[in-house]
C-alpha cells in the first residue's frame, strides 16, 4: 500500500507538471509562423511593385513607339510640314496627322497610275515608231535594189487613189464605230474608235491593202 500511494503521488505530480507545461506552452506565442509571415509580406509586397513597374515601362515604352510614329509620319508626309492656317501654330494633333497621310497616300496612288498610263501611252509610240522603222528600211533597201524605178514618177491621180482607199477603209469602221446623237456621245466614240481601229499596224494592213490594189490596176 505504501508502494502504491508512492506510485500514485509521482504520477499526480508528472501529470500536473504536463498540465503546466502544456499551458505555459500554448500561452507562449509561435514564433516560427511569425518569423514565416515576416518574411513573407515584403516579398509579396516587392512582387507586386515589381509587376507595377513592369506594367509602367511596358506602357511608357508603348507611348513612347505611338508618339516617334507620330514624328516619323509628320517628318516623311510633305503636308504635314507646310503651314495649316485653320490652327494656327498650334501642334498638329493625332488625327490631323492620320488624315494628311491617308491623303497623301491617296494622291501618291493617284500619281502613279497618271504615270502607269504615260509609260502605256509611250510604249505604244515606240511600237508604232520602230514599225515605221522597218517600212523606211524596206523602202531604202527596194530604192537600192532598184535605183531606175524612181525615174518613174506616180502621177497625183496614183497618189490620190491610194489616199481615197485608205481613207473609205477608214471611214467604213468609223461610220459603224460612231454614235452622232450628241456631241458628247461623238467624242467618245472618236477617242474609241482611233484606239481600236487606228492602230499602227491597223494601219499598216491597210495601206499594204490598199497599194496592192491600187498597183495591180496600174499593171
Amino acid at each position: 500500500p505504501a508502494l502504491f500511494m508512492e506510485n500514485a503521488r509521482k504520477g499526480s505530480i508528472v501529470s500536473r507538471a504536463n498540465s503546466i507545461g502544456s499551458t505555459s506552452a500554448s500561452s507562449v506565442p509561435n514564433t516560427d509562423d511569425e518569423d514565416s509571415d515576416y518574411h513573407q509580406e515584403p516579398y509579396k509586397e516587392s512582387y507586386k511593385d515589381h509587376r507595377r513597374r513592369a506594367h509602367t515601362q511596358a506602357e511608357q515604352k508603348r507611348r513612347d513607339a505611338i508618339k516617334k510614329g507620330y514624328n516619323d509620319l509628320q517628318a516623311i508626309v510633305p503636308t504635314c510640314e507646310q503651314q495649316d492656317f485653320s490652327i494656327g501654330s498650334q501642334k498638329l494633333s493625332k488625327a490631323i496627322v492620320l488624315q494628311k497621310t491617308i491623303d497623301y497616300i491617296q494622291f501618291l496612288h493617284k500619281e502613279k497610275k497618271k504615270q502607269e498610263e504615260e509609260v502605256s501611252t509611250l510604249r505604244k509610240d515606240v511600237m508604232a515608231l520602230k514599225i515605221m522603222k522597218v517600212n523606211y528600211e524596206q523602202i531604202v533597201k527596194a530604192h537600192q535594189d532598184n535605183p531606175n524605178e524612181g525615174k518613174n514618177q506616180v502621177s497625183d491621180e496614183v497618189k490620190f487613189s491610194v489616199f481615197q482607199g485608205i481613207m473609205d477603209s477608214l471611214f467604213q469602221s468609223f461610220n459603224a464605230s460612231i454614235s452622232v446623237t450628241s456631241f458628247q456621245e461623238l467624242s467618245a466614240c472618236v477617242f474609241s474608235w482611233i484606239e481600236e481601229h487606228c492602230k499602227p499596224q491597223t494601219l499598216r494592213d491597210i495601206v499594204i491593202r490598199v497599194l496592192h490594189k491600187v498597183k495591180s490596176q496600174l499593171y
